[in-house]
């Protein structure tokens, strides 16, 4: 019986764009978005400030030290977080659960601006009973201590509790702590997957 649920944020109940963050990010900094994404993803800078190695100011000023100019901090912060779009059918089924008094858990790989942003800009979050954020925790999926923070989260065994994500590897990892996961592809397949664990939508 299932007593709790993980979700991941983006890709699963936001979508957004790594493109369109190095493009807008691009635009502030007076360089093409390829070059954004070499300096920011290629390079692991954005993946050090959401593993919480970075702080905001310190990853501000490694930006501007990288494009060699002054970037307007608040400017940087709108440049990079206004990427994500809710995924609308999924609160609903969000609903549903807390309905049926599931404990639900946010399990996600962010930075500071994004969650923050994701928090501002929309009220799906506040359905949460626990949030774990690579960026508090020091560590990113796959990485055994974040899930080991999402276990202590979910009061319950991991068997009862149900976890999706979109990226298999990351779904594959929480199999490995005894989590019944799947991988998520849209809200019809969620939907099918919960009804499996004797979760009704009418």
């Amino acid at each position: 019986m299932l007593q709790a649920a993980i979700f991941d944020m983006g890709g699963v109940l936001v979508h957004f764009s790594h493109d369109r963050m190095c493009q807008q990010v691009g635009q502030l900094c007076g360089r093409s978005g390829d070059d954004l994404r070499r300096l920011l993803l290629d390079s692991g800078l954005q993946w050090e400030f959401e593993r919480g190695l970075l702080s905001a100011e310190e990853f501000h000023d490694r930006i501007q030290q990288t494009v060699g100019r002054n970037i307007p901090f608040d400017a940087l912060i709108d440049a990079a977080s206004d990427i994500f779009e809710l995924n609308r059918p999924i609160v609903p089924i969000l609903d549903e659960l807390r309905r049926r008094k599931l404990r639900l858990v946010l399990l996600s790989n962010t930075s500071i601006w994004h969650y923050q942003f994701i928090c501002k800009r929309y009220d799906l979050l506040d359905r949460f009973d626990a949030t774990i954020l690579s960026y508090e925790v020091n560590a990113i999926k796959p990485e055994a201590e974040i899930y080991e923070a999402a276990l202590v989260a979910i009061h319950c065994p991991p068997q009862n509790c149900f976890y999706t994500d979109d990226i298999p590897r990351y779904v594959e990892a929480g199999r490995k702590f005894g989590l019944d996961a799947e991988v998520f592809i849209d809200t019809n397949r969620l939907e099918r997957q919960l009804r499996a664990r004797g979760i009704s939508f009418d």
